[in-house]
């Protein structure tokens, strides 16, 4: 799950959930403010704020334990396990689906079954040094100095970087991906892995798309 503090006095709890070749399917959310005697759903509230830049410039991605930390400060008490959380959710948000957009270039190479080609599109401006800091764990820089990195998971081959997208509205993390087998299990294991780093440094995820 991922928390967000909004204005410093509510808290944001969301889950994307995703189809079987990993793209982004529904968004489900609960939201809670000093003075609520309880939780509301907010998967409808999740899809505005990616939208309305004032709502997005009060959120600010923390980790479990400092939503912790502020709920308790602010009278909740202890936060709800997320199995409980989930129970407030209420309708989520669902999120048109298609088949691969094929915008990439040329076939798997010698060795692999499969070549898919991935974007997660984030929401907010990242700070320099945030991006510096991205780097360092990722081990690479790209184009223009941007973040990037390279790995393996099993069998599979990772690489990805962060740029900007849309005329420089938006952000981008691209990830392409080499199975050398059938099950793309692991690829989604690395792209929840890959969105959370970029979390972490002040992004708002929007939505994961395939493109090949």
């Amino acid at each position: 799950m991922d928390y967000y503090l909004l204005s410093g006095e509510a808290i944001l709890v969301e889950e994307f959930a995703y189809g079987v070749d990993h793209v982004t399917v529904g968004l489900g959310g609960a939201m809670w403010a000093s003075g609520d005697e309880g939780w509301r759903g907010a998967g409808s509230f999740g899809r505005v704020l990616r939208t309305n830049e004032e709502l997005l410039a009060t959120a600010t991605p923390v980790r479990r334990e400092r939503a912790a930390r502020i709920y308790r400060e602010f009278g909740g008490g202890q936060l709800p396990s997320e199995e409980e959380l989930r129970m407030h959710f209420g309708e989520w948000a669902r999120f048109a689906t298609a088949a691969p957009l094929r915008l990439g270039a040329g076939a798997a190479p010698d060795g692999f079954l499969e070549k898919r080609i991935y974007r997660v599109l984030f929401a907010k401006e990242p700070k320099a040094a945030q991006l510096a800091e991205l780097s360092v764990a990722w081990r690479g820089t790209g184009e223009g100095g941007m973040p990037s990195g390279t790995g393996r998971a099993g069998d599979d081959l990772f690489t990805w970087n962060l740029r900007r997208v849309g005329s420089g509205i938006a952000w981008g993390l691209d990830v392409t991906v080499l199975l050398r087998g059938e099950s793309s299990d692991l690829a989604g294991a690395v792209l929840r892995k890959l969105t959370a780093d970029v979390r972490e440094r002040g992004l708002i995820p929007v939505t994961t798309e395939r493109f090949a």
